[in-house]
């Protein structure tokens, strides 16, 4: 794992294989397509034309409220401690949302994740991305595209103009998850096959000082709310205690104390 967490830092991704055995990740491929039927009977829409061009990208958001199974994916300890690793001990579930590629889907936009949220320079890891893969992703089915070294850009003008040619896919198995550093630029693959889904989640945290992209206390019902365990509460923000503390807090009597005065110091002369 400690391998793992050098290689996030360094180029801000990794790949961790077979975190879901295959026959769980066909299991969770199945709660999401229910998952998605239930969002749209509750009026969400799963077709997002700010986020995708065309309707064979499927999106199913607000996962947490939908099932069990996906609320128990926030807090698996590999996707916990890898976070941790680069975000620290504290953070927030921003968003958990899927994505279904289907056939004849095309790319979004380029973009990495902390570029459409927060003002440049990103010049830290303020967000992390954890894909669960439920079904293989190859770049025919439309596997993510990333740009390596790309989370070392800090600004929108360090974006080169043929940033389409440098994009690589993400290939891996059902059951293996991806791990993104927030300023990985990054875009859906197009799915160019004629009968194969590309379904993954994206479980994004991030920095305990930034505004979460979905207001989970709004959105959760409260009668959900109350049983969900401490550990998921303080991670969808649902805690009465909203600050997080850094820096030195020292009393100033403690980090300052009163130094003796000139004539005590020098002995009296």
């Amino acid at each position: 794992m400690e391998e793992a967490k050098g290689h996030l830092k360094e180029h801000g991704w990794v790949k961790i294989p077979s975190v879901l055995t295959k026959d769980e990740a066909a299991h969770a491929l199945d709660r999401l397509w229910k998952a998605k039927e239930t969002s749209e009977a509750s009026g969400e829409q799963t077709f997002q034309p700010i986020l995708d061009p065309d309707a064979s990208n499927v999106r199913v958001f607000y996962l947490p409220e939908l099932d069990q199974l996906f609320r128990g994916m926030l807090t698996h300890p590999t996707g916990i401690e890898l976070t941790k690793s680069v975000l620290g001990e504290r953070f927030l579930v921003s968003n958990f949302s899927a994505n279904i590629a289907r056939p004849g889907s095309k790319s979004m936009a380029l973009h990495s994740d902390q570029s459409i949220v927060l003002p440049e320079p990103w010049l830290d890891i303020w967000a992390v991305n954890v894909i669960w893969c439920l079904t293989r992703m190859t770049k025919e089915n439309g596997a993510t595209l990333y740009i390596p070294g790309s989370n070392k850009w800090t600004c929108w003008k360090d974006v080169p103009a043929n940033a389409p040619e440098l994009l690589v896919p993400f290939e891996a198995e059902a059951g293996d998850i991806v791990i993104l550093d927030g300023r990985l630029w990054h875009t859906s693959g197009s799915n160019i096959t004629k009968d194969e889904d590309r379904a993954i989640l994206f479980a994004y945290y991030s920095a305990p000082y930034m505004r979460q992209l979905v207001n989970w206390t709004a959105k959760l019902p409260k009668d959900l709310q109350e049983t969900l365990s401490p550990e998921l509460k303080e991670l969808l923000g649902l805690s009465h205690i909203g600050y997080v503390v850094y820096g030195d807090l020292r009393y100033m009597a403690d980090k300052y104390p009163q130094k003796p005065d000139d004539g005590e110091s020098a002995g009296g002369t």
